[in-house]
């Protein structure tokens, strides 16, 4: 199979680059430092190929994405995360991380439709940050319930019109370098092995919606569905934890 994957030069999308190569797949690295993307292809020269483009310009990433041959499964991994300190509030940060967890998202996914055949799969990869309102996470937690909410749409609009399957992935704590700079504790932090591993798995299931490390995840979707007001005190007080 043919696999498409942004954000392959760091953390979840470089390690399901080298499982997919590894597993014998054709796979299409993609992201913006272009030492990295030759590192990766001079480990599996007859599986990798690399595109260098930053998914925020919307035309060199839909130019270059419209070039490629079709293509099986698309797996969106670019992104990025800063946290608000509403004592000096920064409005530009929500606009630095939509910029490119939605906007770059979507700019993908426009020059991907035209590669993307009946029966494929695109994985758009957002954060089980989206399901509380947990401290500091506003504009990474907002653009997080944006792109599930996105998805959940793509699921319906791009499966009608050109059959495309559509898969939500909601990952908790992954070790990534992103991850390794937060200075507050991460409960049941997993490996990108890990990540990778369940989201192949999931993919390879079709499941529509990927959600781990499971018991994390059933515990988060859980306190979701408590009264806002419930919500907002267990936030307040994993704060000050």
């Amino acid at each position: 199979m043919r696999v498409l994957i942004t954000g392959a030069t760091s953390g979840i999308g470089q390690q399901l680059t080298c499982d997919y190569a590894k597993s014998g797949h054709q796979v299409i690295a993609c992201g913006r430092r272009e030492e990295v993307l030759q590192e990766l292809q001079k480990k599996y020269p007859e599986q990798i190929e690399t595109l260098a483009f930053d998914i925020t310009d919307r035309g060199k990433t839909v130019e270059l994405l419209g070039q490629q041959e079709a293509i099986d499964i698309a797996i969106l991994s670019a992104g990025m995360c800063e946290y608000l300190d509403v004592t000096e509030f920064d409005a530009d940060m929500f606009e630095r991380v939509f910029r490119v967890n939605i906007f770059g998202t979507m700019n993908t996914v426009e020059g991907l439709i035209p590669i993307m055949g009946k029966g494929s799969q695109l994985a758009i990869i957002g954060s089980l940050a989206r399901l509380l309102p947990f401290t500091r996470a506003e504009a990474y937690g907002g653009s997080k319930a944006a792109i599930h909410y996105i998805t959940r749409s793509l699921e319906v609009d791009l499966g009608k019109a050109y059959g495309i399957k559509v898969l939500s992935v909601s990952p908790g704590f992954v070790k990534t370098p992103m991850t390794d700079e937060n200075d507050f504790e991460m409960p049941m932090r997993v490996s990108a092995e890990y990540a990778s591993r369940v989201i192949r798995k999931g993919i390879a299931k079709n499941k529509r919606d990927i959600g781990f490390p499971w018991l994390f995840s059933g515990m988060l979707k859980t306190m979701s569905l408590l009264p806002q007001g419930m919500q907002v005190a267990l936030s307040r007080r994993m704060a000050r934890n």
